[in-house]
């Protein structure tokens, strides 16, 4: 009778140990976003003599300032135009790619296939001088498309990957009787392939509006002009060398901040199983 009073115990203690921990984890992620919030709602004098403290008057117009300074109205324009449509170009050229690379295979497969999935061991600092320099000898650079080209670019690699793996796992005998039945390649992808990968479609279609919705380096050193930036680019001009504006500039944060809270929210789960393929597949 000992024995199960021990082991209850020691499983008891180990609980408690978890929980604290768990708590822990939790108000140490959720503080910065309270304190963030606290202190969008405050002036420079109370951020200045009390940074970690409630504000002695409420500044709700910091929100409506930093919109109209900030002119968020084109910046979340932008974010959407760039995301989404570089999100779809993504999964329509990585979902053709992965069909022919896991169907239609050739002697060039290997290579081909390889030449995109190296493209997962590039980090986006290695590529960022050259970017620059292409763009500015095609013309390109301070150009919408200039962004939509090099977003889908940097996209393609674990899009391509995570594409073909799927695709693979389709039946060839799927695919082997349409084509006894007369019926093409592109009609193959359209009516077979690309129904029964919705899936990855909507892993891939959330990993990648969350990737590009962020993506501030690349857009940073593509564009100059202030009527292409993106919501991360655009934030950003709320720092000065001079002197900063902490209320407007957390209101700001915050108004960036949202969307995303928004999409993980409603998305979480679909998140959490696209990262576990990302790491288990292959």
């Amino acid at each position: 009778m000992k024995v199960p009073e021990r082991s209850a115990h020691v499983s008891f203690a180990a609980r408690s140990a978890i929980y604290t921990v768990l708590v822990l984890f939790t108000v140490a992620t959720l503080y910065p976003l309270f304190w963030l919030v606290l202190s969008s709602f405050k002036s420079n004098r109370d951020f200045q003599l009390n940074p970690l403290g409630w504000p002695e008057t409420w500044h709700f117009q910091n929100y409506a300032l930093a919109w109209r300074t900030g002119d968020f109205t084109r910046l979340f324009i932008n974010s959407i135009l760039y995301s989404g449509l570089a999100t779809t170009l993504t999964i329509l050229l990585a979902l053709a790619a992965g069909f022919a690379f896991a169907k239609l295979r050739s002697r060039a497969t290997p290579i081909l296939y390889g030449s995109f999935v190296i493209g997962i061991l590039l980090t986006i600092q290695s590529i960022l001088v050259p970017l620059f320099l292409v763009a500015n000898w095609v013309g390109l650079y301070n150009t919408f498309w200039a962004v939509l080209i090099v977003y889908v670019g940097v996209s393609m690699p674990i899009a391509v990957y995570l594409c073909t793996q799927y695709v693979q796992g389709i039946p060839d005998a799927v695919i082997e009787s349409a084509r006894i039945d007369g019926a093409g390649y592109w009609t193959i992808f359209w009516s077979i392939v690309a129904p029964m990968s919705r899936p990855v479609i909507v892993t891939l279609a959330i990993l990648t509006v969350q990737g590009l919705w962020n993506e501030f380096i690349l857009i940073n050193i593509l564009v100059s002009s202030r009527s292409l930036r993106s919501l991360p680019v655009g934030i950003l001009s709320f720092s000065g060398a001079v002197g900063t504006d902490h209320g407007k500039q957390f209101a700001a944060l915050v108004i960036g901040l949202v969307p995303m809270v928004v999409f993980y929210l409603l998305f979480r789960n679909q998140i959490t199983r696209g990262v576990a393929a990302g790491a288990t597949k292959g």
